[in-house]
């Protein structure tokens, strides 16, 4: 005959707690913040921005002042720490006040490329075909002009100015996040979760916005990121050959061109724009490098 255990004498046996699958975006951020040297570029990046948002209002002299009393002042001078240009202006104002005018030039074109180059190559790998050709072969035109010779010849012909520089390094891009963006959505169209959503009957739009965009979004937004430098040194190329920002504005491109005459005179505070160009675009270099790494990582 069986024994019946009473139910206050049974071990009650929990559940082990379901573990939860990290995110991917999770798993990259992890990634991502074992990398120091990437952190370290993450840091510079930021600080680089709050110096753009909030440096104006905390800068030690008017950036449009000048004085010709003053002018070339070495670094070290009392009351300039980093010298003075060649019209007297407080050098270490204007860094300052011009990282707000070289980031909006520099990033803001890699942005707009980035939305446009998306939907268009986007709109090309999954319809394939005629289309593809069409719109590949037409974004191949501009994709044959080297990056510097296309915006000095676009920029040329707009005229100087912000916008039209503006105008000018977003078309210099848009073919060559167009092509990333094609690409990585020629793959993604023949899984078989795509497969599938266009056997069960879904529109090509619901396809490419739940299915694909997901999917082709990362690596695009990588590669857009390591455009960001190059983007920085175009627009101050732009600017150091007349066909960017113009005087008296504070960019470090303008700056650059400004105070080259000065360099056997003061060659340390006529290199300031330049490093801080060089500083800046390479902090974004390494920060594109260490997400590429993050994301590529498949362990």
């Amino acid at each position: 005959m069986s024994t019946v255990l009473p139910i206050s004498s049974a071990v009650a046996v929990e559940p082990l707690p379901a573990q939860r699958s990290r995110g991917y975006w999770v798993s990259v951020w992890l990634r991502l913040r074992r990398d120091p040297v990437a952190v370290g570029a993450a840091i510079v990046v930021l600080l680089l921005i709050a110096l753009a948002v909030f440096g104006p209002w905390f800068a030690p002299a008017d950036p449009y002042q000048s004085s010709m009393l003053k002018r070339l002042k070495p670094i070290g001078t009392e009351g300039l720490p980093l010298g003075s240009d060649e019209l007297g202006r407080d050098m270490l104002s204007r860094l300052i006040v011009g990282a707000r005018l070289s980031l909006f030039i520099g990033i803001t074109p890699v942005l707009c490329a980035f939305v446009l180059g998306t939907i268009i190559g986007i709109v090309a790998g999954y319809a394939g075909g005629l289309t593809n050709t069409l719109i590949m072969r037409t974004i191949d035109v501009f994709y044959a002009f080297p990056s510097v010779l296309l915006a000095i010849a676009l920029s040329g012909t707009l005229g100087a100015g912000v916008v039209n520089s503006l105008i000018s390094l977003t078309i210099v891009f848009i073919p060559q996040i167009a092509r990333v963006a094609e690409s990585v959505t020629t793959q993604v169209r023949t899984r078989d979760y795509v497969e599938a959503a266009r056997a069960s009957g879904a529109s090509p739009f619901i396809i490419v916005r739940v299915h694909v965009l997901g999917n082709v979004l990362g690596p695009i937004f990588v590669y857009a990121t390591s455009l960001i430098a190059v983007s920085m040194i175009l627009a101050s190329g732009l600017s150091f050959l007349g066909l960017g920002v113009k005087p008296p504005e504070p960019e470090w491109g303008l700056m650059l061109n400004t105070l080259r005459t000065a360099i056997y005179v003061q060659p340390w505070v006529a290199a300031l724009p330049g490093a801080m160009i060089f500083i800046t675009s390479i902090s974004f270099n390494i920060l594109s490098d260490g997400l590429r790494s993050a994301m590529d990582n498949k362990g």
